[in-house]
Formats: C-alpha cells, structure tokens, sequence
C-alpha cells in the first residue's frame, strides 16, 4: 500500500500515515466488512451457519424460517416468514446503503424462475 501524496511532506519524508482501522482497498477490508454484517444479522437474532459462515438463518417460534445468503455484495433473503423477512430488510437499510431488487431472477450466474406454486433453477 502506498501512501497517499497529500501525506508526505519534503521536510519530514520518514513520516507515515498510520491506519487505525481498514478502508476500502487493503487486504483485510473485506473481512471487515463481513464482520461488520454479520454483527448486523447476529443483533437481529439470525444464527450464523457452522458449515458455511456466509448463510445465516433464523427459526421463529411460529415455525418460519428466514435464510440469509450472502456472497461478496450480492445477498438473497428467502424463507416463508414475509413479515420476518420485511422486519430484516428494514433493519439492514438503516445500517446499510441497499436497494431491492425484488424477486430473484439469477445469483451467481444461475438463472431462477418462480410461479405461484414453484421455483425452477436452471
């Protein structure tokens, strides 16, 4: 990494700038990120799976379920709790700059088509 122009001064070249947390760009951003959002699904109750640490669920006493799947910033939210999954989405965008893409068309290049009655992956 090298430092930004507007640090370095002729007088003084031996001085840094010295980073007290991440930013966009080093190495280590990214698994700060995924920190930072997993700390946002773990404060709204969602349990982190053990397998893979980027899908996240939760079971409501009613017997719903809501997913969370994650994948670098692509997200799918699935599960047959709506009023659950509607309490989730509001939660993140007040931490988190998102938009709603509606239903899933495809994620990771898997293309997904839905009816009333069934989901078709191809």
């Amino acid at each position: 990494m090298d430092q930004s122009p507007c640090f370095t001064t002729s007088y003084q070249p031996h001085l840094v700038c010295r980073l007290h947390h991440s930013i966009y760009g080093p190495k280590q951003s990214p698994r700060t990120w995924f920190g930072h959002f997993s700390l946002a699904l773990i404060e709204f109750s969602m349990t982190q799976c053990e397998v893979d640490h980027s899908v996240f669920f939760l079971h409501s006493s009613f017997g719903l379920c809501t997913y969370f799947v994650v994948y670098v910033d692509d997200i799918v939210i699935t599960g047959d709790d709506s009023d659950g999954i509607c309490h989730l989405k509001s939660h993140l965008q007040h931490q988190f700059q998102m938009k709603d893409l509606d239903p899933l068309k495809y994620f990771l290049g898997i293309e997904v088509a839905q009816s009333a009655s069934n989901i078709v992956i191809f």
